[in-house]
Parts: structure tokens; sequence; C-alpha cells
């Protein structure tokens, strides 16, 4: 009887599982794409494929199971109560972390490898301060209470932070619990801080340190200027060179603002961040390829934001994603360089930003009837409203200095945006978190424990399990 190439990969499976039964890894490497579940995976896959840029690597990883992902007192769980599953192995209510929705402190699997003797990496192109990189080192039942969680990332005693700042937080005096800077704090207990690429990457290998790039977030990778903020893999890569040694290391690496693209329903924005945070899993395969028998590699993630399916009824159920590529800046850029052309001349003609449409987004107004990016004259309608909509906004602005500025409506750039996604057969069912379950993945030392069907506590018991020494 012939062998199936299904029953050769279970019996490689099974054969690496005898292999690291009972073992513990050295090298741990824990990846957490923020709203990132099946569809922003196959989504980035179909993208990569039509680009020419191959399967993504972490949906090449032997062991894959569905995790759910509700809270405890939500189905629809937010990124606090998220993340404090992942590494703690706990329910928790939304907005809470480190702390059972009662308010009593739990222990996360970055603690324990902490305490078990192993460096502990913590990297993130959000805040370093946001909800899932302070999911791992934070215990506060209110993920807005920036100032004290940065007094919880100085106490932690670990070893390498880098991703965005605190939001200009840093430096709260009307906390109550107000005692310095963080970044001075950071400093008496032993970090290198650096606010730069130049200075992060003199760091010397093996010193504590904590990088910002940016006050707030760091840029979407489709925006990113690489002479000023680093890619998620080179935070990983510089991560590793500070973090290895004889102890060995426990690293969380996040594509935060995946999720902000999925709110925005940016899918081109989106399906960057989610081939970026791949960028970075293809470093620690790298590193697993040096060190067989050490290292452990899971990549999930913490929520599904934004609904996203592939194919809709407008293209006949078909998927052009590689119609994507045509937009070269995020949804959020593009309103930016929008807004601040309207401040300059708030009678700025349609006909003048329809060139920048094109550019941005790859539409054409005026293309050949076969041009699968022209657009109709219903979406050009729909553009040109649009756009007098953020007009009104702007010349409001402009009058009444004390308006509130709500950006979701400025909706120019969201219009553009959705005529793209309708001609790649992109659709979106929300424009916040959904109950839809996450993909994990995992490769090397324990990856075993990832069988059946998962909720995403599991995943933080099991490491928590499997760090203990």
């Amino acid at each position: 009887m012939k062998t199936g190439r299904m029953d050769v990969v279970a019996a490689a499976v099974l054969c690496v599982s005898a292999l690291f039964a009972g073992a513990k890894p050295k090298y741990v490497f824990v990846f957490i794409g923020d709203g990132m579940s099946t569809p922003q995976r196959m989504v980035a896959e179909e993208f990569a494929a039509a680009t020419g840029h191959g399967a993504l690597a972490m949906n090449r990883l032997p062991y894959q199971v569905n995790t759910r992902t509700k809270s405890a007192n939500s189905i629809i769980t937010d990124s606090a109560a998220a993340a404090t599953a992942i590494a703690c192995g706990a329910k928790t209510d939304n907005g809470a972390l480190g702390v059972k929705p009662d308010g009593t402190r739990l222990e996360s699997v970055a603690e324990v490898a902490k305490r078990s003797g192993m460096k502990v990496g913590i990297i993130t192109t959000t805040m370093i301060c946001h909800a899932t990189p302070a999911g791992f080192y934070a215990h506060r039942k209110n993920r807005g209470e920036t100032y004290r969680i940065g007094l919880d990332l100085v106490a932690s005693g670990f070893d390498y932070f880098a991703g965005g700042g605190f939001g200009g937080k840093e430096d709260d005096r009307k906390d109550s619990q107000y005692r310095g800077n963080i970044y001075a704090l950071a400093r008496e207990a032993g970090f290198v801080v650096t606010t730069n690429r130049a200075a992060w990457a003199a760091l010397r290998p093996g010193c504590r340190a904590l990088c910002t790039f940016n006050e707030k977030h760091l840029d979407f990778a489709i925006d990113r200027d690489p002479a000023v903020q680093p890619a998620l893999s080179e935070m990983l890569e510089k991560g590793i060179s500070q973090l290895d040694g004889p102890e060995g290391f426990f690293i969380m690496c996040e594509g935060g603002t995946l999720d902000f693209a999925g709110h925005a329903n940016d899918a081109a924005t989106n399906l960057r961040e989610t081939i970026a945070l791949d960028a970075a899993v293809k470093v620690a395969l790298a590193f697993a390829a040096k060190h067989p028998g050490e290292t452990l590699v899971v990549t999930t993630g913490d929520h599904e934001t934004g609904g996203l399916s592939m194919g809709f009824v407008g293209t006949g159920g078909k998927f052009f994603v590689g119609r994507l590529a045509m937009q070269k800046c995020s949804t959020e850029h593009f309103s930016s360089e929008i807004k601040a052309r309207l401040r300059a001349d708030i009678s700025l003609p349609f006909e003048s930003v329809k060139p920048l449409v094109t550019e941005a987004f790859g539409l054409v107004f005026d293309g050949g009837a076969n041009d699968p990016m022209r657009i109709t004259a219903a979406e050009i309608n729909a553009l040109k409203n649009a756009f007098e909509k953020d007009r009104s906004y702007v010349k409001k602005r402009l009058s009444d200095t004390t308006a509130h500025d709500v950006r979701r409506r400025y909706v120019f750039a969201s219009t553009a945006r959705g005529v793209l996604a309708a001609h790649a057969g992109v659709g979106w069912s929300s424009g916040s978190h959904t109950a839809l379950p996450t993909l994990t993945t995992a490769q090397g030392v324990g990856a075993d424990m990832l069988v059946g069907m998962t909720e995403n506590a599991d995943i933080g018991d099991r490491l928590k399990k499997l760090m203990a020494r």
C-alpha cells in the first residue's frame, strides 16, 4: 500500500514529538499578530504568492491548532485580556493586564522564564506600554494606566525592550503614583535607554536596554522610513544578539500595528503588516536551524480584527489580491496628506487630488474599458462626495480650533481604500474585534503541547509549565 503525503507528514511530526518529549527549550520565541486570525494569514499568503515572495513561514510550522479567544467577561476579547491569557495562562476581564478579574496578580510566562534564569525580551511595533507587550510584564486592572504600566516595565527585571514609546505619559506628574520620568527610572535600574535608530544600533551586546523609536506607535510597514525606524525583523535580530548566552532566552515579538490596519479595514496595509511579522518569524527559524534541539517557535494572534473575507459578490466571488499591490501607503498616511493639502488651500478642487488617488491606490479615472483598476462613475461620485465631507471638517477645524478632531470623520481616504478593496474582492464585516478563533502554529522543543482546539489561556498555561525549571 502506498503512503500518502499526509501520512508522511504525520509520521514526521510524531518523530519530532518523540525527539523532544520531556525536553525543555533553551530559546523560546512567541510571535503575536495583534488582530491576526486565519483570514489575515491567508490573504497575506495569497498576496505573497501573487507578488513573488513565496509562502508565509508561519503557515508552514508543523503544529497547527485553532484557538478560541473569548475573555472572562465577553465573547469578544480586547487585547489586554487576550495578552493576559496568552502570557499568564488565565482568562481575565477586558481591559485587565496580568491580573485575574478580582485583581489578584498573575505570573506571566516571561516572568517564569526570568525566574528560571533566562533572559527576556519584549518587542513590538506599538507603544511598548500597549496592551499586548504589557500583558507580559504589567499587573494593572486598567490597560489605560500608562504611567503605572511604565513603572511595571522598569520593575520587571527584563533585559530588552524595543518598540514605540509611552505616548507622552512617561513623565505623567498628575499620576498619584508618580515617582519620576520612566526613562530616568529605567536608567537608574540599569537599562541603557535609546530613543533613535543610531543609538539602538550601537548597543553593546549583553546590556539591558529600553529602546524606543517614536513617542507613540511605530509607522506601518508600508509607510516606514527604514533610516528612522527598524523593521520588526531587525528589532528581533538585535534582540537575539542582546540576549543570546548560556542562560537562554524568552522573546515575545508582536506585530501590533497589524491590528490598527484591521480597525481601518485597510487590507493592503494589513497584509503588509502580516508579511512584516512573518519576516521576523523567518529570523527566529533561521536561529532555530542553528539550535535545532533547543528552540521553540510559536505564532498566534490575540484576536481577529475587522471580519476580513476573501472574495465577495461584487467581484463574482473572485479574489484579485494582486491588485492590493497598487496601494503605496496606508489609509492613515493618505488621509494626513489630504488634510494637510486642504489646510493649505481649503478651496482645493477635487480634480487636483485625482492624481494623488491614482498614485496612492492605483485607481484609474480615465483608463480603458478593460482596465481592472478603472473606476466607475458611481465610485467617482462617492469619492467626490467624501472629499467634500473632508473639506467641511477641515474648514470647521480652521474656524474653530477647539473642535474635536475625530479621525474617522475624514472619509476620503477610507472611501478610496474601499473602492480598491471592491476591485480586489476583499470584504470586511466590522471595524472592531470579532470572536473568530485565531490560528496558532508552532515548531520545535515542546511544540507538541499544541494539540486539539485550544483556549488562548491554554497557550500561556502550557508555556509556563514548559519554562519552569
